[in-house]
This record gives structure tokens, C-alpha cells and sequence, in this order.
């Protein structure tokens, strides 16, 4: 009798069965917001979350996939895994079927439309017609919550499609009107341009991680603390940065030109941006994403003050880097190559990746010592120097009399290298999605690691003549100083 009471006292919590265990049984579904292989492994916001909660848990990370939501719930729901990452929000319909957490990213469900139709302004215009949505998602719930409002709209359920294969069918006119999630849509716009976005159904909520009702509540105990550290420590914002920093709605001429670019211009030079890119040591992608920023792959583009060829280069910097014909595809690659590899190098090596990368590419464009006064400004405000979410704050300060006259340097059109950052982001993300990584150099890993993590962006795509004079100096360290890239 004293045993089996003992054993019954003994029945361990969730939480414990996990340590016990040593494994953190997760199951998700594959989106660029929740989770995907990338370039160097697995990666998305609810991953990079759910890894960081298992190692302060100090188990292991054992991921399923599952084909879609259905299946996420269905596992949650049996209790056959502890977590659920299937990018929905907490609905009242969840409250007797799951427990869940708030993961710091809001969302909200969107009516887009195909371009070739009217735009709806309100579900009253979408009378007679149908909208198209995933299966299990927040969609239904919106859409059933204004059913009384909203009589004659009727929607149907796509359970083989995901939101980048209903967006695909808007795409095609096959599908004139959706309702997708807007962090899905930010993530997967670019490749649509046909698709417009109509109106919101509803407030934006967060996104929650979902845990089976039968478990107790020591492991939502556990990761409710875990979210509020990464919360306090800044994590979550670097987090939500690094996936969504740079994400700004590309317009429908500035989405479908670089699509068309990607097509017809790109092929002609992506062996040159492989070669030269693998010879620094650099992804071929960033490469050119770059060349697109400067001059729309265009090797024969010249401005008025002097900098010419596909990357744009001044003819101090090529005679620096020993390059003879700006106009030149080739030397014009492999010179761009050079210098950032140059500048990239310059970044403190303490800087972590994407980061660092981003900080080369701000330095490349407006100067390496107006980058290091930003930074300084960032620090004085006690903020973090080495996160460029906070110092892309500080950059625009650098045109403002009251700040760049505290600075080393002085006065910079601070906001080109924000928007410079940003538009080469978002270039390589969807280059990063739809080419293939170049061939490493066996001998040395490319220091350019973590990079596929995602104002006017893309939509306002400067071009060189109107940025051509405040591209990046090289630090003085490096010998001499040609005054623009």
C-alpha cells in the first residue's frame, strides 16, 4: 500500500517528462513565417524561437513536419506532441481543444484580389462572390464572426494549399479574390505582383504556439517565462528584425520589373556573380542583389557624377581595386566582389551575422565613418551599436543639424543607407528562394552565414544617378580614400 501511494505521488509534471526525456517534441508545418530549410540549415521565427527554448530547457529539438494545419492540430490535439507551430491565432473555438501562447508577431487576415479585377472595399462589394482560403486557419473565423454582416459572401476551403498556392491561384486570375495572413503575404508578395492587397478582416492578434489541453501547465508555465526573458532581452525583436525587418510591400511596377529582371537579365551574369562570388568567398546571391540595387544588372549604366558599370563603381575605387573597364561586365563584378569583401572585413568581428552583413552594406553605401558615428549615437542612447535594428534608427539622424553636428563625420543623407539595406535585403530574400546557393570554396567557409532569415522598400527603387554620391569611402586603414563606391 506505502508503494503505490508513493508511485502515485510520484507522477512527473510535463516539464519533467521532457528533461526526463531529453527532447522537445514540436510539430510545424513549412512557411517562410514558421519554418524552412535555408541556406545553412533550419530556420523561421517559430523555429529559431522553439531551438532557443530548448536549449534553456536544455533538451534537445525534435521537429515533425506536418503537410498543413490539419495535421498540427490533429497532433496537438492527441497529445502527441508538446508544441504546436502552425502560424494561427489564438480563437475562442481553441479554448476546450488547446492551450496556447502568445509568440510576439501579430497578424491579421487579408482579402487581396487579383489586379485584372475591382478592387472590394468592404465584404459588401464581394456580394455573389467567393473568397479562397486555407484550411484551419484564422480566415474561417473572421469570415463566420461578420456572417451576419456580410450576407450573400460565401468562401470556400482549399485544404491541399498553402497560403504561397492560394496566392499562386490569385496570381493566375484563377482565383480572383483570397484571404491570406499578412505576415504570409509580406513574406510571399514579391513573387506575386498580379495580387493586391483590399482590406483587413478584423484587428491584427498575435500568433501563438498551441500545447494539447490534456498536458498540465508546467511547460506553458515555462515557455510564458521563457517568451517574457526573450521579450525583456530584446530577442524577440531582433527576432521579429531579422524575418520581417525588411518586408515592406513591393509595389506592382517594382515587383513585376524585378521578376521580369530576374528572368531576361540575370542569366546573362549569374556565372560571372557564382565565379567572382566564390573567389571572395561571398553567396552569389548578396552578389547580386547588390549589382540590382546599383544599377538593374545594366553594365553599360553611367551617371553624371562619374560612377559607371553594372556595379556602379567610381574611377578611384576601380583603379584602387585594380579594375581597367568600369563598363566592363566582368572587372565590374569582380570589383564589387573585392570591395565588399574589403568592407565586410572592416565590420568588428563581434558582430554576429546577419548583422554584420547588413552594418557592410549600410558602410558600402554612405561610408564606413558615418556608419561608426550612427553607432556611436546608438550607444550614447543606450542602445546596442552591434544590432542594426537599432542603429538604422540612428542613421537618418545623420542629416539633422542637431545630431550630425555631435558627430565625427558630419553631415550624410542617413536614410539612403536604411532604405540601401533594405532593398538589397529583400532582393537576395527572394533570390535566396528561387536559385540555388553557388559553389562554396572548399577551403574556407563563406563568412556571410545566416542571411535567409527576409517605408517604400522596393517600391521606391532609387536609382544610381540619384544615390551615386554617397556610396560607401573605404576606411582610411585600407590606404586611400575614393570618396564613392
Amino acid at each position: 500500500m506505502i508503494l503505490l501511494s508513493l508511485n502515485g505521488c510520484s507522477q512527473p509534471s510535463t516539464l519533467q517528462e521532457i528533461r526526463n526525456e531529453g527532447v522537445l517534441h514540436v510539430i510545424t508545418r513549412v512557411a517562410p513565417s514558421i519554418y524552412y530549410e535555408g541556406r545553412g540549415g533550419p530556420t523561421g521565427y517559430d523555429y529559431e524561437l522553439a531551438k532557443l527554448f530548448a536549449e534553456e530547457l536544455g533538451v534537445e529539438l525534435r521537429l515533425r513536419v506536418a503537410e498543413d494545419n490539419t495535421e498540427v492540430l490533429s497532433v496537438i490535439s492527441r497529445d502527441f506532441a508538446h508544441i504546436g507551430m502552425a502560424g494561427l491565432s489564438a480563437q475562442p473555438l481553441f479554448d476546450n481543444q488547446y492551450k496556447s501562447l502568445p509568440t510576439g508577431i501579430e497578424a491579421q487576415s487579408i482579402v487581396v484580389y487579383n489586379r485584372d479585377v475591382e478592387r472590394p472595399e468592404s465584404l459588401a462589394d464581394l456580394k455573389g462572390e467567393r473568397l479562397h482560403l486555407v484550411s484551419d486557419s484564422n480566415h474561417e473565423y473572421q469570415l463566420q464572426t461578420v456572417a451576419n454582416t456580410a450576407s450573400g459572401v460565401s468562401w470556400q476551403v482549399h485544404p491541399g494549399l498553402d497560403a504561397a498556392g492560394i496566392l499562386a491561384r490569385v496570381e493566375t486570375g484563377e482565383l480572383p479574390y483570397a484571404v491570406v495572413s499578412s505576415n504570409e503575404l509580406e513574406l510571399n508578395h514579391v513573387f506575386f505582383p498580379q495580387v493586391k492587397q483590399a482590406f483587413a478582416l478584423g484587428d491584427a492578434t498575435q500568433l501563438a504556439w498551441l500545447f494539447p489541453i490534456k498536458q498540465d501547465d508546467s511547460l506553458v508555465n515555462a515557455a510564458k517565462a521563457f517568451m517574457e526573458k526573450m521579450q525583456e532581452n530584446g530577442t524577440i525583436a531582433q527576432l521579429a528584425e531579422r524575418f520581417y525587418g525588411h518586408l515592406d510591400h513591393l509595389n506592382y511596377v517594382g515587383a513585376r520589373t524585378f521578376m521580369h529582371h530576374v528572368e531576361n537579365r540575370l542569366p546573362k551574369y549569374e556565372a560571372l556573380f557564382r565565379e567572382n562570388a566564390s573567389i571572395f568567398n561571398m553567396d552569389w546571391r548578396l552578389l547580386a542583389a547588390i549589382g540590382y540595387q546599383e544599377s538593374h544588372w545594366r553594365p553599360n549604366a553611367v551617371s553624371p557624377t562619374g560612377v559607371r558599370g553594372l556595379m556602379m563603381l567610381t574611377r578611384n575605387t576601380a583603379n584602387y581595386i585594380g579594375i581597367n573597364n568600369r563598363l566592363d561586365a566582368e572587372e565590374s563584378i569582380q570589383g564589387g566582389a573585392k570591395y565588399f569583401r574589403m568592407v565586410h572585413e572592416r565590420i568588428p568581428d563581434r558582430i554576429a551575422e546577419p548583422d554584420r552583413t547588413w552594418f557592410a552594406l549600410a558602410s558600402y553605401n554612405v561610408g564606413f565613418g558615418h556608419l561608426e558615428d550612427a553607432r556611436r549615437l546608438t550607444a550614447g542612447a543606450g542602445k546596442n551599436p552591434d544590432r542594426w535594428m537599432d542603429v538604422k534608427e540612428f542613421l537618418p539622424l545623420l542629416a539633422q543639424k542637431e545630431w550630425y553636428k555631435k558627430t565625427r563625420y558630419g553631415y550624410a543623407r542617413g536614410h539612403e543607407p536604411v532604405l540601401y539595406v533594405q532593398n538589397i535585403r529583400r532582393y537576395y530574400d527572394v533570390l535566396a528562394r528561387i536559385m540555388n546557393p553557388a559553389e562554396r570554396v572548399a577551403a574556407a567557409p563563406s563568412p556571410f552565414v545566416g542571411l535567409e532569415q527576409s517605408t517604400e522598400g522596393l517600391s521606391n527603387m532609387e536609382s544610381p544617378e540619384e544615390d551615386a554620391e554617397h556610396r560607401a569611402s573605404l576606411p582610411p586603414e585600407l590606404g586611400m580614400v575614393p570618396p564613392t563606391l
